[in-house]
């Protein structure tokens, strides 16, 4: 699954939101939120746990 970069990003800010707050509350590495972040693909998994941190719909967060 491939994450919107922008959605993911505005998400974050409207969150107040960065990449190692956003690893700390979803329970993934860093690394993994950069990748994330630098647009490579994610598992189901790893969005779900990148959606509820965020408190959105994992849907609000892919591409189009």
């Amino acid at each position: 699954m491939r994450v919107d970069r922008k959605k993911l990003m505005n998400r974050m800010l409207d969150c107040g939101m960065n990449g190692l707050q956003l690893a700390a509350a979803s329970g993934l590495t860093r690394v993994t939120i950069s990748n994330v972040k630098c647009g490579k693909s994610c598992s189901e998994e790893t969005l779900e746990k990148i959606a509820a941190a965020l408190k959105v719909v994992p849907e609000k967060l892919l591409e189009n």
